[in-house]
């Protein structure tokens, strides 16, 4: 006897009917994917994340009473007794909202515009512990890495050379084969090396290392 796969509980937040009821199609469309909330506004995604417990909150950013963001950081931030995946899907890609959806927690930040395979591509790797954002976002950030910035404080970084170069990866969405691959190294441990830079950093996942890499590894 095959068992079922186990779905992903979905909670979808947007202002607007079209867009849900179209995200809706496409995640149910999978045999392991099912919406059980929708919410237009963010006070009320708020409320149902935490009565329906879903695994996953796909969330606008601009929404009527809270906006994504602060839905992220109630959900998904430090301060989140008892945290809820939270992927960022919206039209606007400017750097602030990446930069502040994943320090506070985000598993992913996606355009719209992406399509639907990089939807359901952005909710596999969120449950798997993964984070993935758009293309065209990775882009811009990673130049941002490279561009020269006004010299600021220097603080000694906690990471070894080694550690930095991982941290870069994972900032651009790499999985742990991929990061194996790229530095002829076992995912394993890849793995091991992310979770002691995890420990470092005091960062809860691998979105906190992102975050932290380009906040930090710029300078």
């Amino acid at each position: 006897m095959i068992n079922a796969p186990a779905l992903t509980r979905i909670l979808l937040a947007d202002d607007q009917d079209a867009v849900r009821s179209g995200f809706r199609l496409i995640l149910e469309s999978q045999p392991d994917m099912t919406v059980v909330g929708e919410a237009a506004d963010g006070s009320t995604a708020v409320d149902l994340a935490r009565e329906l417990r879903p695994d996953l909150v796909v969330a606008d950013i601009r929404m009527p009473v809270l906006d994504g963001l602060e839905v992220t950081r109630r959900l998904a931030g430090p301060a989140a007794l008892d945290p809820t995946r939270v992927l960022v899907v919206t039209t606007f890609d400017h750097d602030d909202y990446v930069r502040t959806a994943l320090r506070d927690g985000a598993c992913g930040f996606l355009l719209k515009r992406s399509g639907p395979g990089l939807l359901i591509e952005g909710v596999r790797a969120a449950m798997a512990g993964d984070i993935l954002i758009s293309p065209q976002v990775t882009v811009r950030l990673l130049q941002s890495l490279s561009t020269p910035t006004k010299p600021r404080p220097h603080e000694p970084s906690p990471l070894t050379s080694r550690e930095e170069e991982i941290a870069r990866l994972v900032a651009e969405g790499l999985t742990n084969a991929e990061i194996g691959a790229r530095l002829f190294i076992s995912s394993g441990t890849a793995k091991t090396h992310i979770a002691n830079i995890q420990a470092k950093l005091k960062v809860r996942n691998r979105v906190g290392i992102a975050a932290w890499s380009w906040e930090t590894l710029s300078r």
